[in-house]
């Protein structure tokens, strides 16, 4: 049976205090909206719907980011999440599988768990997903009879003994889009907030001689966020829980708590990750590397047996061989650098490439941009940069070439070469002793002039 995800993010939360609608605020450095539709993509879906309404625009534009084949359903009133679901009809009208509506809110419902409630779609016509609560506070409670699902309570509507439940609702739900799009037609508004309650589709189901059944998960799974709080928590959440998998994974972590991981972080086994490291998204670092405190890494790959930082930064589009060597205060953006090469002080490479076994002296800077575009810099294999050179792009330094240090490369160089661009060094004798002297005169003349 194929299926369809239908994530409902139109939800405003006003909790938030934020012109930035919720679902996009971020977790991991991701949306909360991508960590919904990463777990459903465990599913292969046919179809990624979702249904937005406040921020609409904003939310349209994370999508290009984040799925580009995710659709948007636009639910100009927030009449509850039945109605959210409701107005998804129209986009599914074609479609014979199942529907899965996910929270776009609730950023730690797993994969396994999404494919269990599609298992149980075989004995049953829709199901719910459903957790043992600790303290079932003013979640809606699932009431049953033994393994048969009868309805769903809103806290607000349900009677003393219904609040005694602890089997609640997470409001994730299967069913076969002919058959959910059939019951939120049906439902209606009488209840205490006015609103079309998507929970009410499973009394209208049994009365209708449908069965629903309910999947069990963890209720750690099922946290939905709505303040700026609970997101720090469930920031927290993840990371602690990202940190145990790279421990598990064979990843050392040095001052773990002080590691900070994006959603998607690829780490192989027998790295060292030293304090103090963070990891934005798009990187993978192959085993055996070493990433030195205080460094940032995004949309990069550091290959087998690297050494980056302390103190480094790579940016989007940094691509390294195995036993590339990065050292302190370096930035690399939108550079490939080929096995051995390195770079270890004080050095900027932007927009280049360069070549096995380089070594690219300290306070050296590709200058890459001219104020309107940026342009590439080349250095072939076993090249030296003395230090502080300026390579003014485009430029390419050829095999094996030198430059001297503190030159300005503003043309090829070619393969074994040495350039050699700065002008020539002059003394002036006496001529600091005179100059100190007429600055300390003009300084005591401005102090008179103060008095």
């Amino acid at each position: 049976m194929s299926t369809a995800l239908l994530v409902l993010a139109a939800g405003k939360g006003t909790r938030m205090n934020s012109d930035l609608p919720k679902v996009l605020h971020p977790i991991a450095q991701a949306p909360m909206l991508a960590h919904a539709l990463r777990a459903g993509d465990a599913l292969e879906p046919e179809r990624k719907l979702v249904v937005t309404g406040h921020g609409a625009d904003q939310v349209r534009a994370a999508l290009a980011d984040i799925d580009e084949s995710a659709e948007i359903v636009l639910q100009e009133e927030q009449n509850g999440t039945g109605h959210a679901v409701a107005v998804a009809r129209d986009a599914l009208c074609d479609f014979d599988g199942d529907v899965i509506v996910l929270y776009g809110d609730t950023p730690f419902i797993q994969p396994e768990t999404l494919e269990r409630m599609v298992a149980a779609r075989a004995d049953h016509d829709i199901v719910v997903l459903g957790f043992e609560a600790d303290d079932p506070g003013r979640y809606g409670r699932l009431v049953t009879t033994g393994d048969t699902l009868e309805r769903i309570v809103e806290f607000k509507d349900a009677s003393d003994a219904e609040r005694a439940i602890t089997l609640c609702n997470s409001g994730l739900m299967a069913a076969k889009a002919s058959v959910l799009f059939d019951l939120v037609a049906r439902l209606g508004n009488d209840n205490a907030s006015g609103e079309y309650y998507l929970t009410d589709t499973v009394a209208l189901a049994r009365a209708s001689g449908l069965s629903a059944g309910v999947v069990r998960c963890d209720q750690a799974e099922t946290l939905g966020v709505n303040s700026r709080a609970e997101l720090a928590a469930a920031d927290a959440i993840f990371q602690a829980q990202a940190r145990a998998r790279h421990l598990e994974n064979g990843v050392t972590l040095m001052m773990a708590d002080s590691i900070y991981f994006a959603l998607d972080t690829v780490i192989g086994r027998d790295t060292v990750i030293e304090p103090h490291v963070v990891f934005g998204p798009g990187v993978t670092v192959e085993s055996g590397a070493t990433i030195r405190a205080f460094s940032h890494l995004e949309g990069c790959h550091v290959s087998r047996g690297g050494i980056i930082g302390p103190y480094a930064r790579l940016r989007p589009g940094a691509e390294l061989a195995e036993d590339v060597r990065i050292g302190n205060f370096v930035e690399i953006k939108n550079a490939t650098l080929d096995a051995g090469a390195k770079v270890n002080h004080l050095s900027y490479i932007g927009d280049a490439s360069i070549g096995q076994a380089s070594n690219i002296g300290a306070g050296t800077i590709t200058c890459n941009y001219d104020g309107v575009m940026k342009h590439h810099t080349e250095i072939g294999a076993r090249a030296f940069i003395g230090s502080n050179t300026m390579l003014v792009a485009p430029v390419r330094v050829g095999n094996g070439a030198m430059t001297a240090s503190g030159s300005v490369i503003t043309k090829t160089v070619e393969d074994d070469a040495l350039a050699v661009s700065r002008s020539e060094q002059v003394n002036k004798p006496g001529a600091a002793r005179k100059l100190f002297d007429l600055l300390k005169a003009k300084k005591r003349k401005r102090a008179e002039r103060a008095l």
